[in-house]
């Protein structure tokens, strides 16, 4: 083994361990999302057994992490993560006259969700209730925008944040050409 092996596999385990203590998850949460068997995990964190590429994967994805920054040394750490403009992921499909940039990793989805929303006039984003307790933080940059968060309605212009319950069906309509950034917690 090379000495990079060697300080991959000396890493992995308190690695994996601190993914599933960030996401508040137990040693049986892993092993039933992932399908690894709790003591493999277990034996895995604590650097008593090496998992196999399949095995390793299946707990990346359990944990949400990132497979290669898992493995890489303190480089994350000094990494800058750029997204272009151009390719930012963009939702077109949802509402009428509104389109819908991701901003958030997908890694935070139905955690921490940021998008930027542009509308035309008399736009709008229509939504059905997402988990319970889920909020929307909702700031207009340009533009007014109306909030309905189960029967309450406010009008929101270019500076104002409005907060609300998304747990509820609730809709953002465009009373002009408006832009806004939307924070949804626990979606």
């Amino acid at each position: 083994m090379t000495d990079d092996t060697d300080a991959i596999l000396t890493r992995l385990p308190s690695r994996l361990k601190e993914a599933r203590r960030a996401q508040g998850l137990s040693l049986d949460a892993v092993a039933k999302l992932s399908g690894v068997s709790r003591s493999m995990v277990s034996q895995i964190e604590r650097g008593e057994s090496s998992p196999t590429i399949a095995t390793l994967w299946n707990l990346t994805r359990a944990l949400q992490v990132d497979f290669a920054g898992l493995l890489d040394g303190d480089a994350a750490t000094a990494r800058i993560e750029v997204l272009r403009s151009a390719d930012v992921p963009t939702i077109e499909n949802r509402g009428s006259g509104c389109r819908i940039r991701i901003l958030s990793p997908p890694e935070e989805a139905g955690h921490h969700e940021v998008y930027e929303l542009r509308f035309s006039e008399g736009g709008m984003l229509d939504s059905q209730p997402h988990t319970r307790g889920a909020r929307e933080h909702l700031t207009v940059i340009e533009g007014t925008l109306d909030v309905t968060s189960a029967e309450a309605t406010q009008s929101i212009g270019a500076g104002d944040t409005a907060r609300y319950a998304a747990d509820v069906p609730h809709r953002i309509s465009a009373t002009s050409a408006a832009r806004a950034f939307l924070v949804v917690q626990d979606a």
